[in-house]
């Protein structure tokens, strides 16, 4: 892999990243209001630039077959762009939908979006509007997650010292109303994924929080079957699902932490890395 020049430093300054699975391509957005593509195995410099928003671009989502994207910034619009050309062929603008995530459902044209104005937004992307709108929550959503049956959606929110902080499992096939709540965290839940089957025996999910703890979480019934707390990591900013039992972390203070789960007694996490 070539490593990343002067001009590649924005890929680890950046506000957003996110990538394609099967592909070489992946994707980072920077505080200087940029969206660059990157190969993996290419040069060392980007290999397209997506140009035109007015604010820091906060949220990134790009289709399964990787012929589009979707962006999202501060400055209250969304863009959809052809990745080949590197243009913007539609964008749309809400007042005050001031963005703080973006996901695609897999295998639809449809993306979840939350914002700081406290709504869940669901975008057709075939014409860029919104198709529906989850419940409002009290609370800033802060990040969102799709399973990947495309069935489930979950966000989670900020707050302090227990208010608010929690974390929401929404059906998308009705939304009417939530389907669970998963509440311990005392700050911000910055972060929170669904995590693959297989190793903790039922669906399960993970958050992250300011509060420096990484939460396992049943879907079903929301308890909490394990707690991690990274000591002098600072607020966790976000989660990464790998292997069915291992989980990246992102902190402000001591960079990334690998963690696995020990299942020589009760289902707990360990940290094994950090880098």
């Amino acid at each position: 892999m070539a490593s990343l020049g002067m001009e590649g430093n924005r890929c680890f300054l950046g506000w957003r990243l996110t990538c394609v699975f099967g592909s070489n391509r992946f994707f980072s957005a920077s505080r200087d209001k940029t969206v660059l593509m990157w190969d993996l195995h290419g040069k060392v410099d980007p290999a397209q630039k997506f140009l035109g928003h007015h604010l820091i671009v906060t949220g990134l989502a790009v289709s399964p077959d990787c012929t589009q994207l979707l962006t999202g910034s501060r400055d209250n619009t969304l863009c959809k762009w052809d990745v080949e050309s590197g243009q913007c062929v539609q964008s749309a603008a809400i007042s005050r939908n001031l963005v703080t995530h973006l996901c695609w459902v897999p295998g639809e044209s449809y993306v979840v979006q939350t914002s700081e104005d406290k709504v869940i937004r669901v975008w057709d992307t075939r014409g860029l509007q919104v198709s529906q709108a989850l419940p409002m929550k009290q609370y800033i959503q802060m990040h969102c997650d799709v399973s990947a049956d495309g069935n489930y959606c979950l966000t989670c929110s900020n707050g302090f010292g227990g208010q608010g902080c929690e974390s929401t499992l929404w059906d998308l096939r009705q939304t009417r109303d939530k389907v669970c709540e998963y509440k311990g965290h005392t700050q911000t839940t910055a972060s929170c994924v669904f995590l693959p089957a297989g190793t903790w025996g039922s669906p399960v999910l993970a958050t992250s929080s300011h509060d420096c703890t990484v939460k396992v979480w049943e879907q079903s019934t929301g308890a909490c079957l394990s707690n991690l707390f990274l000591d002098g990591a600072g607020p966790l900013s976000s989660l990464a699902a790998c292997e069915t039992s291992s989980i990246l972390c992102a902190s402000f203070k001591s960079g990334i932490h690998s963690l696995q789960m020990d299942s020589s007694q009760a289902p707990a996490l360990q940290e094994v890395l950090s880098f």
